[in-house]
């Protein structure tokens, strides 16, 4: 066991913020912590970090416990100002070391020393060497340099950033540095909060297996259901200021909630049932009048309040209301983009691409940080030029644009209800406080000025413009940023059943494979095209590679556009649906071959055919033929199957 919470209770001031939190973290878990935004997630941390202490309950630790603690924003305090302006970004993370870096100096000193002495004097120095030395490869003092340059570069650091001074990194980067001090550190527990905050999908993936393979226990607060599907083997939810513990990764727990939660309000239904049913037994005897009733009536209701009563399930947290309709459809070609280059003075982005969208697609756009995923959307969205090349949209094609930086999309002087009135004059008062209410903004909170908002409330607004707007293209850029983990699954199911066509750019893998069938592949080798979620180009990726390692050919066949990768899908499944068909014709000329076969032995056996030669001969060559096209029957079903 590493850390057990019994029954946690806290409050600040009047205000309670947990009532009953229990759980146990073993030696090498990895554990999820969820629920919605302010549910007391963070809460939790800070009690285990000691940083608030609990008003009741038990919080115990191993002995020793050694403890890692990467909070969500970090951005000002990863390293004291001092040592912020004299390190590197190597030399800051290589500070975790220090203590192995004595014993290193000291060993150094021993080898200087040996070379000087000689009898008793110089076996003490070599015990001591043997011992420190020891000691030493214990503490992987010989793996030091390649545990560092492996965490630097598995969290998206380029070799010739190392040696930039840390404090001109920007705060993204140095909160990846925070992860990677705590990472090296060898911790016996790590609460990681939020720690695929600014990593792409390349350097997330690297955390996830070293998080596996982490020697050692880890606590994660995470709005990445793929990051926790890959990596937690145990999931915590906190919800009405209580802990529920579900065996299992995020996928697990949302299967497993929703069946507790339809066993908990059939028990419930149950229960009431009994109790009304009782209750009527006891009002109708009551009637009789007779003493005897009476008597019989008191006793049944002895009995009901002795009865077990079951507490109604707690009623779900308020959730926002999103339904994604177009106004018209548009045509088949929606927008088609012709050698696009585009970059900023000297700083080519991307140059000479090419991809289609057609109606119905619903496209995700990946690649690592910087590669220009974001500038491609805003040329597609008019809000930039490119250098050279074509952008066309399509006939009645009607843009709705979501934008990550919440800046341009968003006016700042505003209230909530101004920025929709607006945008929408023609809606009434009620219109649009109805509207706002499906978002979660009720009574009062419609006048909240927009500079006031949070990022979640933020990206909530920009929602709910997108909704009115009844666009038929979608132009999304991380859509899914600032959003509760319920409010992502509302707003994939919206645009699962969306009829419109789909753009977008997420770092969130879980989503991806819930919405897209079609993934864009950005990288400096310029685009390529996929035709399914996220799980297909991970498999086909992986068979690119495989191909690759096994020298299996001389060189890669240039990249498919979007439109052959589509073509080439179109054709497999034209393929095996042809085979499909085939495999039943050729079962059933089996089962008719062999019938007629059966037929032939039958009338070869009969009294009239065994005593005409000729007719003897005649079936006789039937059946050769018809064993003959059985063989060829059997081998192609062989093949087929």
């Amino acid at each position: 066991m590493v850390l057990q919470m019994k029954q946690v209770h806290k409050s600040i001031g009047v205000t309670e913020i947990l009532n009953d939190v229990s759980f146990i973290i073993e030696d090498n878990e990895k554990v999820a912590l969820v629920g919605v935004n302010g549910a007391g997630k963070t809460s939790v941390f800070r009690l285990i970090t000691g940083a608030w202490s609990p008003d009741g309950g038990e919080i115990s630790s191993a002995r020793n416990m050694k403890l890692g603690y990467l909070p969500q924003l970090s951005e000002d305090d990863v390293l004291p100002e001092d040592e912020e302006h004299a390190l590197t970004l190597y030399g800051a993370l290589d500070r975790v070391f220090d203590p192995i870096r004595e014993m290193e100096t000291q060993l150094r000193a021993y080898e200087h020393n040996m070379g000087t002495l000689s009898g008793d004097a110089l076996e003490a120095v070599l015990k001591k060497y043997d011992t420190l030395n020891l000691e030493f490869e214990r503490a992987g003092g010989y793996e030091i340099n390649s545990r560092l340059k492996g965490v630097l570069r598995g969290l998206g650091f380029s070799d010739d950033q190392w040696d930039q001074p840390f404090f001109t990194l920007s705060g993204g980067q140095k909160t990846r540095a925070l992860l990677g001090k705590l990472l090296l550190d060898r911790s016996d527990l790590l609460l990681l909060d939020e720690p695929t905050n600014h990593l792409d999908i390349e350097s997330v993936a690297w955390l996830e297996d070293y998080l596996r393979n982490f020697n050692g226990a880890v606590l994660i607060i995470s709005h990445d259901r793929y990051f926790m599907d890959r990596v937690v083997s145990k999931t915590i939810e906190i919800e009405n200021k209580q802990s529920v513990v579900y065996n299992g990764n995020y996928s697990t727990f949302v299967k497993q909630k929703a069946i507790n939660r339809a066993l908990a309000e059939k028990a419930y239904a149950q229960n009431q049932k009994t109790i009304k049913h009782h209750e009527e037994v006891i009002k109708t005897i009551r009637g009789f009048g007779t003493e005897a009733a009476i008597i019989r009536a008191k006793s049944r209701e002895k009995l009901l309040a002795k009865m077990e009563r079951v507490d109604k399930p707690a009623e779900d947290p308020a959730t926002m209301r999103l339904k994604l309709t177009p106004r018209l459809n548009s045509g088949n070609d929606v927008l088609s983009v012709e050698d696009l280059t585009m970059g900023f003075g000297e700083n080519i982005l991307f140059e000479d691409i090419n991809f289609e969208i057609k109606k119905g697609d619903k496209t995700a756009l990946i690649g690592p940080n910087g590669i220009g995923k974001s500038t491609l959307l805003k040329l597609i969205t008019k809000d930039l030029l490119p250098l050279s090349g074509r952008i066309r949209e399509g006939v009645n094609v009607r843009v709705g644009y979501y934008d990550q930086s919440q800046a341009l999309a968003l006016d700042e002087s505003k209230t909530i209800f101004e920025e929709l009135a607006d945008t929408y004059p023609r809606m009434t008062q009620t219109q649009i406080r109805t509207t706002l209410g499906s978002f979660m903004f009720i009574g009062d909170d419609v006048f909240k000025p927009i500079s006031a908002l949070s990022g979640g409330e933020r990206g909530r607004v920009q929602l709910a413009k997108i909704m009115l707007n009844q666009a038929n293209f979608l132009i999304l850029d991380e859509p899914t940023n600032h959003l509760d983990l319920f409010s992502k699954e509302i707003l994939e199911a919206s645009l699962r059943e969306y009829t419109g066509t789909l753009f977008y750019i997420s770092h969130d893998r879980y989503f991806i494979n819930n919405t897209a069938n079609h993934i864009l592949e950005l990288t400096d080798k310029g685009i390529t095209g996929y035709a399914g979620n996220y799980d297909y180009y991970l498999e086909k990726k992986a068979q690119l590679e495989a191909m690759q390692d096994e020298d299996t050919i001389q060189e890669m066949a240039p990249a498919l556009s979007q439109k052959e990768e589509y073509e080439l899908k179109k054709e497999q499944e034209a393929a095996e649906r042809k085979r499909r068909n085939r495999l039943e014709k050729v079962e059933a000329e089996i089962h008719e071959t062999e019938t007629r076969i059966k037929a032939c032995d039958d009338l070869l056996a009969t009294e009239s055919i065994g005593t005409s030669a000729t007719e003897a001969q005649k079936i006789f060559s039937e059946r050769s033929k018809l064993e003959e096209n059985l063989t060829s029957l059997l081998e192609e079903w062989e093949t087929l199957h």
